[in-house]
């Protein structure tokens, strides 16, 4: 294994992983009572106020020349993040989940024309094929249905997350990791702050322990994806985020008495699949025969 930063790149999606799957459980557990506009309020003031220590320890982080940037960023994770949250409030996890892994087919996509990355004829059918599952995915909202607008809206997350993606690829080669996690935290606190106070409920102590706890883990996350796109290709690393499906299938089971239909695990496995040949293409560049 000679490409450690690639390695290193892809543990940190791991993580992010099991971060993104706490924070499905949390929005869950605050669906109906807390609107997905004062969640990313929230989410980016307690994310703001753990990194805050940091920051100050490290003022030559903030420097940059890149404001509009960072704040067309900042916009677009609080559109993804809201999207997201309305998602899970609406539609079952797994299958929010397992929509959401359309975005390292965007990514891949978008990286081709975007960001020059070579368009390998494996990664070309593995899009294509990954593209398929998706579409059994969101059958339901073809036709229709109570959930069909929360399914929509994880998919357009989904392209949110994806261009947030490419966005950060593109920053990484002048701004620090550090640099760009905290100005995203800095730009979206007040981007979020009218539509909060708009749609405003008082949270009780409960729902404000676990909003305190999903900004945490959102600054942790911003972090460690942020760095790991620093380390690795992006049509490569955002792949290594599928490990949420198992882990969101299980907890929804065990906490909420959900059971993902066979669409969603059939959809998620022709994803899987297009992921695997993803991961192939970079044997030669990770060392790997």
């Amino acid at each position: 294994m000679r490409d450690k930063p690639a390695m290193m790149a892809i543990t940190l999606m791991l993580i992010v992983a099991v971060i993104n799957a706490a924070d499905a459980v949390i929005v869950r557990f605050l669906a109906g009572d807390i609107h997905p506009f004062v969640i990313g309020f929230t989410r980016a003031s307690f994310g703001l106020l753990a990194m805050l220590p940091w920051m100050l320890s490290r003022p030559h982080i903030l420097k940059t020349n890149r404001y509009v940037l960072h704040a067309f960023r900042a916009g677009l994770k609080l559109l993804s993040l809201v999207a997201l949250f309305a998602a899970l409030a609406g539609a079952p996890l797994a299958s929010v989940t397992a929509i959401g892994f359309a975005a390292p087919l965007f990514v891949t996509v978008g990286a081709w024309f975007l960001l020059a990355e070579q368009p390998r004829p494996l990664r070309i059918c593995a899009a294509g094929i990954g593209f398929v599952g998706v579409m059994i995915i969101l059958k339901p909202a073809m036709v229709g249905g109570a959930t069909a607008t929360a399914l929509w809206l994880a998919l357009l997350s989904a392209v949110l997350v994806a261009t947030i993606q490419l966005i950060l690829k593109v920053m990484g080669r002048t701004e620090s990791a550090e640099t760009l996690v905290a100005w995203n935290l800095i730009t979206m606190v007040p981007l979020a702050l009218l539509p909060a106070i708009y749609f405003w409920t008082t949270p009780t102590l409960e729902q404000w322990v676990l909003l305190a706890a999903q900004g945490a883990l959102g600054a942790l996350n911003q972090a460690a994806v942020t760095r790991a796109f620093q380390l690795g290709d992006a049509s490569l690393v955002a792949p290594m985020d599928f490990l949420r499906l198992p882990l969101i299938a299980a907890i929804a089971y065990m906490l909420f008495g959900e059971v993902a239909g066979l669409a969603t695990w059939i959809g998620a496995s022709i994803i899987f699949v297009a992921v695997a040949l993803m991961a192939t293409t970079a044997r030669d560049r990770m060392g790997l025969e």
